[in-house]
């Protein structure tokens, strides 16, 4: 997977909206306000690309025990954010499928009223 690919992927899901909160490094993706997942461009840049995705606890105490390129996530809550390693043994299928858990773990997380206003904006 290259960074086009995730970020245009990342940006497909509806509401999504990105932002540099914290440098201008640190690539952001938000829904209702609320951060999915994120990533360093100059890892993508040196070619060691790591995405931040929220995750169920559980699994993503599962997903660690069974890659060792799902690590948790650093700077991050560690029960609930791991840290996955793009073009490795986790395929891009299965990356895309976490970015699709992290955005529905966090769509399911706001309001009605916020879930409402993305699913039918005016």
């Amino acid at each position: 997977m290259n960074l086009e690919t995730y970020y245009e992927y990342c940006l497909s899901k509806k509401g999504t909206t990105e932002h540099f909160p914290f440098d201008q490094d640190t690539l952001v993706f938000k829904v209702g306000g609320k951060m999915f997942a994120l990533s360093s461009l100059l890892q993508w840049e040196n070619g060691a690309p790591k995405v931040n995705l929220k995750c169920n606890p559980d699994y993503a105490q599962e997903l660690r025990a069974q890659y060792d390129d799902i690590q948790p996530a650093f700077h991050m809550s560690k029960v609930h954010w791991n840290s996955i390693a793009i073009n490795s043994e986790v395929s891009d299928k299965f990356v895309k499928e976490l970015i699709d858990d992290s955005y529905e773990l966090v769509f399911k997380s706001l309001t009605k009223k916020i879930q409402s206003e993305i699913l039918h904006p005016r």
